[in-house]
C-alpha cells in the first residue's frame, strides 16, 4: 500500500494567545513524493535570538486539558481519520447543515428552469456539453476516485457500458489551453471490476482544474474562483474539492475563500492514490460570463453581490488579526521611544474619515502611468486621501482586499490587476485607464462586470498623445489612429504593440476632470459608512 503524505493545516487560536504574524512554510519531501504545506503559529518556547517568550497564565489545568484533547484527537485519527477531519473542519449547524446540503445536492444539476442533466437519478451519469464555455458532468451512486487510471468509477449492477470524458476547465473554446488540462474519465463498471474504498465520504465531490491560465489573477477569479462559487455555494460547505493540476501556492493564496465554500480538506487528484468514495461527483464548473454571477442560472438565485459578501466573511477574521497585530507593534515601538503617541491611532483606513480614500493600483513593466507621482499629488491636492499599492505575486490577497474594501475610489490601468475591483464595495468609484487598442477588453472584462457589482465605473480612454506609442510612431500612423484596424492583424500583434510596449502619461488637466466628478459623486452620498475591522 502506497504511503501518502497529508497536508496539515494548523489554525491560529484567537483567544488567549500572543498575537504574532502567521507564517507559511513548505516541508521538504521525505523519500520523494509531495511536499506538505502548512500554516503555523509560534506561540512560545523560544523567542528571537533564543530568548524565552513570556507566556500568558498557562496553568496546569489548561495543560492537562490540552493533553487530554490531544490524546482523544490522535485516537480518533487512527480509528476514523475521515470523521476526525470532518470534525476539525465542521461547519456550524451540524445536522441541520447536513440536511440542508443534502436538499441542495438534489438540485446540484439544475441549469435553470430546464436543461440537460436537470434530473439525474441514482446510478446515473450525465454530461451537459451545451455551453460554449465549459462542459460539466454529473454522476450519482457509488462513485470511486481512481487517480491511477484518471477515472471516477460508477460502480453499478447495470451491465451497460458507459463512459464520459471531460477536461474540467472553463475555457472550452480555447483548444490550445484545453490541451494542457488533464482529461478525466467517468465510467460505469461492475462491482467485480471496482477498486476497494480506502476513504468514504458522505458528501459530494466537485472536480476542477487549477491549470490553464492559473497564475494570472484575472483568470484565477474568472476561470476558477467565481465558477467554483457558482457550482458549489448551494452545497453549504458540505463538499470535497478534488483538484487537478494541484498547486500548493494556489491553496495558500485562496485558502480563505475556498474554506468558505468547503469545510473539508481538498484532494490532490494526481498525488492522492487512495480510493476516495463519494455518493455524487460534479466534474467541471459552471461559468456565467466575465467576472459575474447570473442569479437566473444558480440554484438559489445567488448574484455577484452574494460572492462579494462571501469575500467579506472570508477575510474578516484575518483583517481583525492584522489590525490587532499593527496596534500591538505600534505600542511596542512607542514604549521603545521609536513611535510618537500620535501614531498610535486606529489603522490607516480608519483615519482621514473626512476625505474620500483613493487607491491607485500601480503597475510595473508595461502600461505604467509614467507620471503616477504627479497624478497622486494632484488627487491629494483635490482632497483625496491617496494611497498607492503595487500588488506582487507574493502579496497576501487579504491585504489587497483590506485596502480596496476600505477605499472610496480605485484608479488603475487596464490589466489583470483590475480584477481587484471585486474587493470594492458597491457604490464606490472605479476609474480604469484605457490605453490605445484595449477599448473592447477593458469594457468587457472589467467595466461591465464592475457596473453589475454596483460600482460607478469610468473608462478613461487615453488620447494618442497620452500614449508612449506617440513617441515611437509618427503622427497619423494607424497604430495611433486606427487601433481597431491594427487589431484585425491578430492577437499576437495586439499583444505586442498595445499590451507589451505601451505606457501612458496622463493629461493632468483632462484626468483632473474625472477626479472632480468622482469627488463630487462621493461627497454627494457615494461614500456612506466605511467598514471597520468587522468588514
Amino acid at each position: 500500500m502506497v504511503q501518502q503524505q497529508h497536508k496539515i493545516y494548523i489554525l491560529q487560536f484567537r483567544k488567549g494567545e500572543p498575537e504574532q504574524e502567521v507564517s507559511c512554510k513548505v516541508s521538504p519531501p521525505k523519500g520523494g513524493g509531495r511536499r506538505v504545506m502548512y500554516y503555523y503559529q509560534d506561540y512560545g518556547g523560544g523567542g528571537k535570538n533564543g530568548k524565552p517568550v513570556q507566556s500568558r497564565a498557562f496553568s496546569l489545568r489548561r495543560f492537562l486539558a490540552m493533553l487530554l484533547l490531544s490524546l482523544l484527537c490522535v485516537g480518533t485519527m487512527f480509528v476514523a481519520p475521515v470523521s476526525f477531519l470532518s470534525f476539525v473542519h465542521s461547519d456550524d449547524g451540524g445536522a441541520a447543515a447536513a440536511a440542508a446540503a443534502a436538499a441542495a445536492t438534489a438540485t446540484a444539476t439544475r441549469t435553470g428552469p430546464a436543461g440537460p442533466c436537470s434530473a439525474v437519478g441514482n446510478d446515473s451519469l450525465c454530461c451537459d456539453r451545451t455551453s460554449e464555455r465549459a462542459d460539466i458532468c454529473f454522476a450519482r451512486g457509488d462513485l470511486r476516485m481512481h487517480s491511477a487510471s484518471s477515472s471516477f468509477l460508477l460502480v453499478s449492477g447495470n451491465s451497460t457500458a458507459e463512459e464520459e470524458r471531460i477536461r474540467p476547465y472553463t475555457r472550452k473554446w480555447e483548444a490550445n489551453v484545453m490541451a494542457t488540462i488533464d482529461e478525466v474519465r467517468l465510467r460505469r463498471v461492475s462491482p467485480g471490476d471496482a477498486a476497494r474504498c480506502d476513504v468514504r465520504h458522505d458528501v459530494p465531490a466537485v472536480l476542477f482544474s487549477t491549470g490553464g491560465y492559473t497564475g494570472n489573477v484575472y483568470h484565477e477569479f474568472n476561470d476558477g474562483i467565481l465558477p467554483l462559487f457558482v457550482t458549489a455555494h448551494h452545497l453549504r460547505r458540505r463538499v470535497v474539492f478534488v483538484i487537478l493540476e494541484y498547486h500548493d501556492w494556489w491553496i495558500t493564496k485562496y485558502g480563505d475563500i475556498v474554506s468558505r465554500l468547503s469545510a473539508l480538506p481538498p484532494i490532490d487528484f494526481t498525488a492522492d492514490r487512495r480510493v476516495h468514495c463519494f455518493p455524487e461527483v460534479i466534474a467541471g464548473l459552471r461559468i456565467h460570463g466575465e467576472l459575474t454571477v447570473d442569479p437566473a442560472k444558480t440554484p438559489e438565485g445567488k448574484s455577484i453581490g452574494d460572492f462579494r459578501r462571501l469575500l467579506d466573511d472570508a477575510y474578516r477574521g484575518r483583517i481583525q488579526f492584522l489590525e490587532r497585530l499593527e496596534r500591538r507593534t505600534a505600542r511596542k515601538r512607542h514604549r521603545r521611544g521609536t513611535v510618537p503617541r500620535a501614531q498610535l491611532a486606529p489603522p490607516r483606513h480608519a483615519a482621514h474619515q473626512d476625505k474620500p480614500r483613493l487607491v491607485i493600483v500601480s503597475r510595473t513593466g508595461s502600461r505604467v502611468i509614467e507620471n503616477e507621482a504627479d497624478v497622486a499629488a494632484m488627487a491629494a491636492d483635490m482632497g483625496f486621501d491617496v494611497n498607492v499599492i503595487r500588488p506582487e505575486r507574493t502579496t497576501e490577497l487579504c491585504k489587497i482586499y483590506r485596502e480596496l474594501n476600505a477605499s472610496d475610489a480605485m484608479v488603475g490601468v487596464h490589466g489583470a490587476a483590475m480584477t481587484h475591483f471585486l474587493f470594492m464595495r458597491p457604490g464606490k468609484v472605479f476609474i480604469q485607464v484605457v490605453p490605445l487598442g484595449t477599448d473592447w477588453a477593458a469594457g468587457a472584462y472589467y467595466g461591465e462586470p464592475a457596473a453589475r457589482l454596483g460600482l460607478r465605473y469610468v473608462g478613461y480612454k487615453i488620447l494618442p498623445e497620452e500614449s508612449s506609442l506617440s513617441r515611437e510612431y509618427p503622427t497619423g500612423d494607424p497604430v495611433l489612429t486606427d487601433p481597431a484596424g491594427v487589431a484585425q492583424r491578430g492577437w499576437d500583434v495586439t499583444k505586442k504593440v498595445y499590451l507589451d510596449r505601451q505606457n501612458v502619461r496622463l493629461d493632468l488637466a483632462r484626468f483632473r476632470e474625472e477626479l472632480v466628478r468622482a469627488h463630487r459623486y462621493l461627497a454627494a452620498g457615494g461614500r456612506r459608512r466605511r467598514p471597520t475591522a468587522s468588514v
